[in-house]
Formats: C-alpha cells, structure tokens, sequence
C-alpha cells in the first residue's frame, strides 16, 4: 500500500468506485480506494440495479443521464461487461397531478436530451402486456432506461480506473482519521497508515461511523428495503422481448424482469424500519437482514391486482438489506462543514443509478474547483446540525422520504416528520393566524396565512390569500418572520482586505453603508450572495439565505490568509429578523424609536443600531420586495416584545403578515435575481446581467474570468419576461423554444397580482435578449408565448425604495 497519495477515498461500492474511475479520467491518478471488504460488498451488491431518467430536478437529470452513457461503453473500455440492459422504463400516473407531474418532467428530461414519451394505457400494454391498466391515466416511457448488474457495472468502472493508474486496496479497514497540521490527512488502517492531501467519504451505510472519526455527523440514516425475486413464471418465460420496467404509485412497487420470472420491489408507505442508527459492525461483508414479508402485504397484494400473474407465482428468495438516505433523498457530493480537502460521495439511495454521475461532477469539483451543473441541492452543506443522524429529524426524515419514493410531491406540499425542529417566538401567534408552513434548514417559516392549501401544479386555492398580502403590502404595510436567514459577523483588523478579496463588488464605503456583493469561484461562477453591511472600519454584518449557512462559514473561513487577523461569527441563532415593508413602514416603526427615519437621516440602503420598542436593533434599510421598508435585527429573545410592539402599531394602519409565497412574487415583480435559481456556479455575473455589482477596477476571486467573459460572444443571458398562461405559472427549469428550436430554460416565475401577468426569468440565446423579443415557454407541454420586459413591473426607478 501506498504511504502518500493525492487522494484517498473509503468505501468500494458505486458512489466511491465511480468518482476514482472519474478522477482517473480527469488526470488524477496518484489516488487510492480503500474498501474493509471486497468491491460493492456493502450495500451495492444487493442493489436491484435500476437505472432511471426519470426524476423532477434539471441537476439530478444530469447526473442520472451519466450512468446509461458509461455502462454502456465500459466493455469496449475495459474488457469487462458492465452489466447493462437497455430495457426501458414506464412509469404510471393515476390521478390528474401525477399527469401534470409527467409533464413537466418531460421538459426537464427535453433540456438535457433524453428521449421520454407519454403514452395512453393501450400502448402501455402493447410493451408490457402482463399489466393491469383500468386505473392509469397515462404512461411516462423512456426507452433508454434499463438496469445493470450492481457488481458487474461497478467492477467494470474499477478496472477502468485501474487502467489509468488509480489503486484500489481491498480488505483494508480504516481505523483512525485526522487531519494534520499543514492540512494533509493522516488515515491509519489495518494494513498500516498514509498520507493523503484529499480524503472522501465514500463508506454508504458506514458513512456516519467514518465521520465520526473526525468530528462529522454524517446526515445520513440507512431503512431496509426488500425485493422478491419470483420463481419462473409461464406468460413471462412466452415473452419473446424484455420488459420495461414499471413503477407504480400505487403499489409503490417497481416491477422488473428476472429471467423467466418477476423481481417486486416495495417501498412499503408505513412500517420501514431503520438499520444501524447507533453503528454497525464493521465485520459485516455482503450482509443481508431477515426479511418480513408482514410489512409488505399490503403492497404485494396491490402489485398482484397490477401484474395479476404475480398473485399465483412462487417466490424464489427475498433480497433485505440496508440502503442510505437523506433527510431529502437527495446524496451527499462535495465538501464536508468545516474541514478542508475532506469530501463526501454517499447518501445515494440508488447509487448504481447515481455512481457514475456523482463521480463526474464531484472528480471535477475536485481538480477544478467548480462543475458544470449546479450542485447545490448535493451539496453535504445544505444540511445543518438539525439533520445529525442520531437526531429524531433525520430518523423520522428518512422513513417518510421512503415511505414517499414514488409519490409525487406537488409545488409548496411539505412533509411534517420530525417537525417542527426551529420555531422563533412568534411561531404560536402565526399559528393563530392561519400560518401554513414550510421547512427551511430546519425554521418553520410561513409560506402564506389563510386556508390549507389544496396542492397541485396548477395555481391552487392559495393564490387569492397571497394576493391579499401582496395588494396589503403594496399599498399599506406588510410585517414578515426573517428569522431564517444566514447572519454573520466578521471582525477584526484584516476583515475589511478578507471581504475586499471575496467580494466582487466595492465594500461599503462609511459606517452604516450596505452593499449587495457576489462571492465568486475561480471560474467566475456565483458562489456566494451576500449583503454587507459595515458597522466600523473593522466589523461587517453579513446577511444570505439560510440554506446558505455552513456554505458560506465555510467560504470565508477557509479563505482567511494565516497572517491575517479576522474573527468570524455565525449570530444566525442568537437573532431574530422582522421585516416591515410598505409606503406605511416608516408610520409603523416611528412611533417606536426616538430615532429619526426620514430620508435626510435614513437613507436607502444604510443601516443604525437604534432602539425599537426598547429593544436594541440592528436596523437596515433594505427591502427584499421592492417597497419602503426595514428589517430589524435584534435579540430573538426579544422578539415578541418587538412583535407585538410592531403589530399594535401598523394595525390602524391596516398592516398585513405575509409568507415566502408573496415575498416570491414581489421579489419577481420587482425584477430581484435569488441565488440558486438566477444566480448559481454554473454563470458568472456576466450572463446573469449584475454587472453593476461587479467592481473590475480592483482585484478579487474571479476577476480574471469574469473579465475575459465579458468580452466574449455569450451563449446566454438572464431576461424578465410577461408569460401569456392560462392556469399555471413557470417553475423554473421549463424549456424555451424560438422557431422551434431549444434556445434556453427559465429559471423562476410568478403570478403577479400587481400587474395582472404571469411573470418569469429565463436564460435565452443573447438574440432574443432586447426587450419585444418574443419565444415560447413549454409548460406543462404546452407552448406559451413569451415576450422580454424592458424594466421590472414594479417601481423600476426605485423611487418607492427611496421614498
């Protein structure tokens, strides 16, 4: 074994293997991949090996399309079969929004090339003719689905790494990990120790006790799953042809073909059981848990109803065994909290599907310091110490989210396990006011205040209460729960040059100025989006979104230079934020400070430290929805005394309370750009059209790219455009089409109540970027007609903000 690499990576099944045979491919190769058993020994082997293209989210199509591609080229690579059958895959929708659902899908798989057709019940069965279709409304077909055999594909891709030099080490069992003080990491093993300067975790349901080792609690938590493979069945051993697989909401089974018989696999919606919460054995190879066959019944008596020769057939064996989850379903690829050069590649809870891409986009996250796709919601750091795996939240996460595998999730639905985790103070008066709510890192913060929503992909029964918060704030005052964002504090005798050096705009220029600023990569692409605000020459407060939080720790933490002396403060728990916004914001609050709020001593885009209502406040004069308006930072233990201070005096003037719904919507009429929709790794400020935020006149992270950028010919640019629609909105991630022909993709969208339109951002070809350019926008497959604003639809002057 080898006493120094590169790289080290712990953990042989699909996610680990994948990214060294990815690593390899990018140049790496001075890389190691230690595995305590043999290769997919874990929980791969007894994978069932699908591979779909399905799935709701542009980033993760882009990875799911990778795993078809390379298995099916390994053999010619490497001289090994991967496994691959291209048998292709149906998926069935039975109720109106599992239609809608299919809909978008297909324009998210458009946008990255991947064939899909819908298809009626009697073509349905013209490529499955053992299926019961009386209950379907219709089929989402991609032909170039299929499954791989686990063990096969992923041997395939260690040979591949092989090839161009990477070592694997099996049999060797990490012991011990630390991280050494000039930032290398030591691993100690039972066949001796080595050096790496990069480590990942790769270890799937292992992947928490590895990260234990150095301090990190790894979010994740494995849940049973089981599959029957039956014995030969007479009509399925007549078929001449393989049979696609299916997935079926209802039983909330996938059906495949196994030889002459049938593999059923439930994710059973009640009674799955967790595995390994508090460890697991490190002796375990190719494991398997007992089966029972109890908690599935009730979803193998529905999958006999669907493939009625399934109810007679006999069972061969029943595959149990552990596979890992996230609180979101969604794996872990990229940089741990707080440690340096100590990656994380696990969480798949279909790693065969998910190996190959994690691999790609993480090898190139790794040797470039950025990827091609947006890797947010992959991110390990969009986790919190809320999701710790030995937690309740994660636990209660974690089964519900198998529970729900197959059921679709309409726009704003939310899932209650494990909730609420965060309240702030004034959680039971929203209550009392109708608050619905939404999880975000952990806060309960309110989507809007009035009915329950009834949830679909169509504007649903919410749209007139958020209406009423957004006519309320427009026209008299709006108050709203802030609490769930990021606010840090840096301070000392180098934070001015720390931030100066990160920040592609100017730093504010006296005490109490605030400046939007973009943190970029190398390459020029978005990292980070941040407001500063200065408070003395020496003390910045520093707000951005909440899922944000470790991300952006992390960020100017690790970019302080060891001669610098800087001081950074995570205050996101010891504040509370609550908004007022509207031309009635300043009557609201000046009754309650002896502070004077008119423009000649408070201006837009300044902030003070006052009192309000007796409570001290950091106040900033900024407003995210365009308006009039401050936000009050402040102690949250105070928050209820401000709270009601702030209520009593805004209700003669008709204050109202609104939630993210409207927010969204005023922050899309006012023509604000979010970070993670507009705004992402993936561009520059170039693209995105925030050049005025960029200062070229000094230097800081990614200038040299975003200058090169801008002088050169673009193949897209940010525009705001009217939508002409009929009873649903853009979603973000919808195609857009000019005579035809795919020329971009949309990013967010709202129905505005102010002006009567339905509004959107989308990225288009820079020929359609003046305003008047017309194109069309597929939602929910239809084509809408589009054409480009010249100017938000809200105060594009500014002059309500400066009021």
């Amino acid at each position: 074994m080898k006493t120094e690499v590169q790289v080290a990576i712990v953990g042989g099944g699909a996610m680990g293997v994948g990214l060294l045979y990815h690593l390899a491919h990018e140049g790496w190769t001075d890389t190691v991949l230690l595995e305590k058993g043999e290769l997919t020994s874990g929980s791969t082997w007894h994978a069932a090996g699908l591979v779909p293209h399905f799935i709701g989210s542009l980033n993760m199509a882009k990875v799911h399309v990778e795993a078809p591609l390379l298995y099916a080229r390994l053999e010619e690579e490497t001289g090994l079969t991967a496994g691959w059958h291209p048998t292709g895959a149906i998926r069935l929708a039975l109720n109106d929004t599992e239609v809608d659902w299919f809909r978008y899908v297909q324009g998210v798989l458009d946008l990255v090339g991947v064939e899909s057709h819908l298809l009626s019940p009697a073509e349905i069965v013209k490529h499955q003719p053992l299926l019961n279709v009386d209950d379907v409304k219709l089929g989402f077909w991609t032909p170039n689905d299929g499954w791989s055999d686990p063990s096969s594909s992923t041997n395939a891709m260690a040979r591949g790494a092989r090839q161009l030099g990477a070592d694997i080490e099996r049999h060797t069992l990490v012991t011990a990990m630390r991280q050494l003080p000039d930032g290398r990491w030591e691993v100690v093993t039972d066949k001796g120790r080595l050096i790496a300067e990069h480590v990942v975790n790769a270890a799937g349901c292992y992947a928490p006790q590895l990260g234990e080792m150095v301090g990190y609690d790894v979010p994740i938590v494995s849940v049973i799953h089981q599959y029957l493979v039956t014995e030969a069945i007479p009509e399925v051993a007549e078929l001449d042809f393989d049979l696609p697989v299916i997935r079926d909401p209802r039983a909330s089974c996938y059906y495949r073909r196994e030889l002459d018989g049938l593999i059923i696999g439930p994710y059973e919606r009640a009674g799955a059981k967790t595995y390994g919460v508090d460890g697991i054995d490190w002796d375990l190879h190719f494991h398997l848990t007992p089966p029972d066959h109890d908690v599935l019944m009730p979803w193998l008596e529905l999958a006999a109803q669907r493939i009625p020769v399934f109810a007679e057939a006999g069972i061969r064996t029943t595959i149990s065994g552990p596979i890992t989850h996230t609180p979101d379903s969604g794996y872990l690829m990229g940089p741990a909290p707080g440690l340096k050069n100590y990656w994380v590649c696990a969480g798949a809870s279909i790693g065969v599907t998910q190996g190959p891409g994690a691999g790609k986009y993480l090898a190139q996250w790794m040797v470039h310091g950025q990827t091609e796709i947006n890797v947010a919601e992959m991110d390990p750091r969009r986790f919190g110490p809320h999701t710790y795996p030995k937690g309740p939240f994660a636990e209660a996460k974690a089964i519900d989210e198998f529970h729900e595998m197959y059921q679709v999730r309409s726009p704003g639905e939310e899932r209650f396990a494990g909730r609420p985790v965060k309240t702030t103070p004034v959680y039971d008066r929203f209550q009392e006011l109708g608050a619905q709510w939404m999880e975000i890192f952990g806060w309960e913060r309110p989507q809007y205040f009035g009915q329950l929503e009834q949830h679909t992909f169509r504007r649903s029964n919410a749209l007139d209460a958020v209406g009423d918060e957004v006519r309320g704030t427009r026209e008299r005052a709006g108050i709203a729960d802030l609490t769930a964002f990021t606010k840090i504090e840096v301070t000392g005798r180098d934070a001015a040059s720390l931030l100066k050096r990160l920040s592609a705009n100017k730093l504010p220029a006296k005490d109490g100025g605030i400046r939007l600023t973009h943190m970029l990569t190398p390459q020029g692409g978005i990292e980070c989006e941040m407001t500063i605000t200065r408070l003395s020459p020496d003390r910045f407060y520093l707000n951005s979104s909440i899922m944000g939080q470790v991300h952006d720790l992390d960020w100017l933490t690790q970019h302080v230079l060891e001669d610098e002396t800087v001081t950074i403060r995570d205050m996101t728990n010891e504040l509370a934020i609550l908004a007022v916004s509207g031309p009635l914001s300043r009557d609201i609050i000046q009754p309650l400070t002896e502070t004077d709020l008119s423009n000649d001593t408070f201006a837009w885009l300044n902030a003070q430290e006052i009192q309000v209502a007796g409570v001290s406040c950091i106040a900033l004069r900024v407003s995210y929805v365009g308006e009039l308006g401050w936000e009050l930072h402040h102690p949250i233990d105070s928050m209820l005394t401000l709270y009601d201070a702030l209520v009593t005096s805004g209700e003669p003037h008709g204050l109202v309370h609104f939630g993210s719904y409207a927010m969204n919507e005023m922050r899309i009429e006012k023509g604000y750009k979010a970070w993670g929709s507009e705004l992402t790794t993936e561009i520059t400020p170039v693209e995105a059209r925030i050049e005025r935020f960029v200062d070229q006149s000094k230097d800081f992270i990614g200038k040299d790219a975003v200058v090169a950028r801008s002088k050169e010919q673009l193949s897209m640019v940010l525009v705001y455009c009217e939508v002409d629609t009929k009873d649903t909105e853009c979603r973000g991630n919808e195609p857009v089409y000019s005579n035809g022909k795919l020329v971009g993709i949309t990013t967010s969208g709202t129905w505005s109540h102010t002006s009567n339109k339905s509004l959107a951002f989308a990225y288009v070809i820079p020929e359609l970027e003046q305003a008047g350019s017309r194109f069309d926008i597929q939602i929910m497959s239809e084509r809408r007609d589009a054409v480009v604003l010249d100017a938000p639809v809200v105060d594009p002057q500014n002059k309500k903000l400066k009021g």
